[in-house]
């Protein structure tokens, strides 16, 4: 479940942090004179979430990060509602986004390529609710290059938007699937394979081959394809393409026929 949520700050002060190259640094209300900026304040907060995960993320902790005293944090920032709008946005746009040209399958998964890299980079990102997303440049400019990977084939604008929702909610799943077994594996020293054999002597003895056909042959396949339970890299890949095989059908299904493809 999500820890933390963007879109719950207040709007006018949240809009004038996320758009502060545009409209200039919002000046602090209360608090000493500033000594660092709304960048650093972000990018310390983004290294705690690396570190820590979002939950200990904290305007103390900030503070000590930067070497300053917690009270003046909110010089720069008025309170973690908004802090989390502006970590999201500033970590939207640090991938550049590469020109959407070639097929349509192409374009979708470099879609899908630049979540997953995201959510391997900063982890954190999976415990963040953005049903109300932060509509900051580095957001808005992501969106805005996600349709035109699809613009000009003939759908129509909530078919546009189901389409960039659909291929980015995909990511979220098998990229949480591989943050967990990496997790694991640096918190066990037991390897996969000394897993399998450690249960392999009892598991012989309750999976009846009668009762699991399916199992055992399909288990012992997947077993010795991936040395684990699974591998939730080669899940993604498989996945995407099965996403990306329904989306070409539906777009053949509804495009115009003067429509690119």
């Amino acid at each position: 479940m999500p820890t933390e949520s963007t879109g719950r700050g207040e709007p006018d002060r949240t809009l004038r942090l996320l758009w502060r190259d545009r409209l200039g640094d919002p000046v602090g209300s209360r608090g000493p004179k500033q000594r660092t900026s709304v960048d650093a304040v972000v990018d310390a907060a983004i290294e705690i979430a690396d570190d820590e995960g979002v939950e200990a993320l904290s305007m103390r902790r900030i503070a000590e990060r930067l070497g300053l005293k917690p009270m003046s944090i909110y010089t720069y920032v008025p309170g973690k509602a908004e802090l989390i709008d502006l970590m999201v946005d500033r970590v939207a746009g640090e991938q550049a986004l590469p020109e959407l040209d070639g097929p349509l399958r192409e374009r979708l998964a470099r879609i899908a390529h630049l979540a997953w890299n995201e959510y391997l980079r900063h982890p954190w990102l999976l415990s963040i609710d953005t049903s109300r997303p932060p509509l900051g440049p580095n957001v808005s400019d992501r969106w805005e290059w996600s349709l035109r990977a699809i613009d000009g084939l003939g759908l129509d604008d909530l078919d546009m938007d189901q389409i960039i929702t659909l291929i980015t909610g995909y990511v979220s799943g098998p990229a949480r699937a591989h943050l967990d077994a990496e997790r694991l594996h640096r918190a066990v020293a037991e390897t996969d394979e000394e897993w399998w054999e450690r249960n392999a002597p009892i598991l012989e003895e309750i999976m009846d081959p009668a009762r699991y056909p399916l199992s055992g042959r399909v288990g012992l396949a997947a077993g010795e394809a991936y040395g684990s339970a699974s591998d939730p890299r080669r899940s993604f890949t498989f996945g995407l393409e099965r996403v990306i095989d329904g989306i070409e059908a539906y777009v053949r299904g509804r495009a115009t026929p003067s429509a690119a493809s």
